[in-house]
């Protein structure tokens, strides 16, 4: 399919168009700064270390992150760019906090078979977990957790 037939399916069919759009902006700027933006510098951009949301939100609330989990892991399976787990956390969590809803980033570790670390990280809402899954369920142990910084309030 062209570019003009996936223009029209998007304009067409996607309910969420705003979201998917600022969810592909957000992927694009969040992989750049982790290639070329020092890494110390990044995780004062993350939130407040150490610190985790509150586990009860509203109904609006995880609708709104229902959206949010569709759109950024849609746009991250397709983008040209690698868009792995960190990358979907950071679009996700900031996508959130826009709306005034604050999440909490974890970063964990886990040995695979080969005797390797294997890096993680998911976002948490609530209850409900919005990218990457639940973590320390697969079996990661949490090194580090971020609360958002809310950007506007609803």
């Amino acid at each position: 399919m062209g570019i003009i037939g996936r223009g029209y399916r998007f304009l067409r069919y996607n309910e969420h168009k705003s979201v998917t759009l600022k969810a592909w902006v957000l992927s694009a700027y969040y992989r750049f700064q982790m290639l070329y933006e020092d890494t110390r510098k990044l995780n004062k951009k993350w939130g407040i270390e150490g610190e985790e949301s509150a586990e009860d939100v509203s109904m609006d609330e995880y609708r709104y992150c229902k959206k949010v989990s569709y759109a950024v892991n849609q746009v991250c399976s397709k983008t040209r760019w690698e868009s792995k787990c960190l990358v979907r956390a950071l679009t996700a969590q900031k996508l959130l906090a826009e709306k005034g809803i604050e999440s909490t980033m974890y970063l964990g570790v886990k040995e695979d078979g080969n005797h390797k670390m294997v890096a993680h990280s998911w976002i948490r809402v609530g209850k409900v977990f919005v990218t990457g899954g639940n973590g320390v369920a697969d079996g990661y142990a949490v090194v580090d957790k971020f609360r958002s910084r809310i950007s506007k309030k609803r």
